[in-house]
């Protein structure tokens, strides 16, 4: 067993149901991110590619798109109700990406992929340093691994601000390990380069990023957003419908700050992280 069973059970009950209904959402806030990790990633025409955590399938069709050839994409998730949004978009898209639903850290992959990509899908393995080295089995001799993930939790003000500015009403939230599996399991840079060195990668890179992330057209979608992903998601778990509704009109003031012409935009950091096999 890869003792990921918690989250395969986490992404298959109701976050992977929501997650795959916010597709177009979550998609749009990923805008400027996106881009940056495809450019990173330089997929080339005729090569064979992995997307680790594919989720509702974005990733794996646009990178279709820039190698010419929909079947020679697979994707891989744990997530049925988002690997369900995917396949349905490839069939409406006329694609033929591969998608499927595995555990990728102990999934018997051969050597056949050029390069392995991942818009932050990887940062949920129990055990990394295993998990990278049975992905490391999927690239070919030669081949790239290239992902986004987050820095630390304080830089990205996209999932921070609406906790911070509803914490006084929220239940006390125990501090958790920081490299648990979780959105910033990799915000440590250094520890990161450890572990994909210890999996057998070579040549292991980091690079910055500075961005945003686009929360909604207005401030009504950006604390809608808010309310369905992120920090202060989980948290308002656990509390009544009086207290979401002061929520709302806090963290609303919170993020109006954000707010530009093109929308409600507020600060997030990554890392593009790049290796060879």
């Amino acid at each position: 067993m890869s003792g990921n069973e918690q989250q395969i059970e986490y992404w298959n009950g109701q976050v992977g149901d929501r997650w795959a209904s916010f597709q177009a959402r979550l998609d749009a806030a990923m805008t400027d991110i996106a881009s940056a990790s495809y450019g990173f990633a330089a997929a080339k025409p005729g090569e064979r590619v992995l997307d680790v955590g594919c989720g509702c399938g974005t990733t794996s069709l646009e990178i279709a798109r820039a190698v010419g050839s929909s079947d020679s994409v697979v994707g891989i998730d744990i997530s049925r109700p988002m690997l369900e949004t995917a396949r349905a978009r490839a069939a409406q898209a006329g694609t033929k990406a591969d998608f499927r639903e595995a555990d990728a850290s102990d999934y018997a992959f051969k050597p056949e992929f050029d390069l392995m990509f991942s818009r932050f899908g990887v940062m949920f393995f129990a055990d990394p340093v295993s998990a990278f080295a049975n992905l490391r089995k999927a690239l070919k001799p030669g081949g790239r691994l290239r992902f986004v993930c987050w820095r630390a939790a304080p830089e990205n003000i996209w999932a921070t601000a609406p906790f911070v500015a509803a914490m006084d009403l929220l239940p006390p939230q125990e501090a958790g390990d920081p490299h648990a599996p979780g959105p910033f399991a990799f915000a440590d840079g250094e520890r990161l380069k450890g572990i994909l060195t210890e999996a057998g990668f070579s040549n292991v890179r980091l690079e910055k990023l500075e961005t945003h992330m686009n929360m909604g057209a207005d401030v009504d979608e950006a604390v809608d957003q808010a309310f369905k992903i992120g920090p202060l998601a989980r948290a308002l778990s656990e509390v009544d419908d009086a207290v979401k509704d002061r929520v709302r009109l806090r963290i609303a003031e919170a993020l109006a700050k954000f707010k530009t012409p093109s929308g409600v935009r507020a600060p997030a950091t990554c890392w593009l992280v790049g290796a060879e096999v």
